[in-house]
């Protein structure tokens, strides 16, 4: 495995409900885009769909993106999968590189990210495989 990490921007922006169940289930969705910085040196666009639960600080979401850039020299692109829930307060998230989703230099990558947020600014761990590196 190989170790990336760096600092990314994120904007979000909510997206209109599907419809009315949608709403009042505490349902939502919005679009992603990210700039990376660092060993990562990309873009990204995605959508995340959330569920808020009935206790504050409760929420589950799960979201894709398409990330292309050059990832420590390699250029091309993948996708990202995201699982997270945050129980009263208390986060988990799962970000992993989809299978065989990797174009142009970074086929064949495989891998897992981390996100941590530290006062406002974000940042990620991204461990790593490419065939070629193996």
């Amino acid at each position: 495995m190989h170790h990336a990490h760096g600092t990314f921007e994120v904007k979000l922006a909510p997206q209109k409900p599907d419809n009315k169940e949608a709403e009042s289930a505490n349902l939502g969705r919005m679009s992603i885009d990210k700039q990376f910085s660092g060993d990562l040196e990309a873009t990204s666009q995605g959508e995340m769909l959330s569920a808020m639960g009935e206790v504050k600080g409760s929420a589950g979401y799960v979201a894709m993106e398409r990330v292309n850039g050059t990832l420590q020299g390699r250029t091309g692109t993948f996708a990202l999968q995201h699982s997270g829930t945050m129980t009263r307060g208390s986060p988990e998230l799962s970000i992993t590189v989809v299978p065989d989703s990797g174009t142009g230099q970074l086929t064949g990558l495989s891998g897992k990210m981390a996100i941590k947020i530290d006062a406002g600014e974000h940042f990620y761990e991204f461990d790593y495989a490419l065939p070629e590196m193996r």
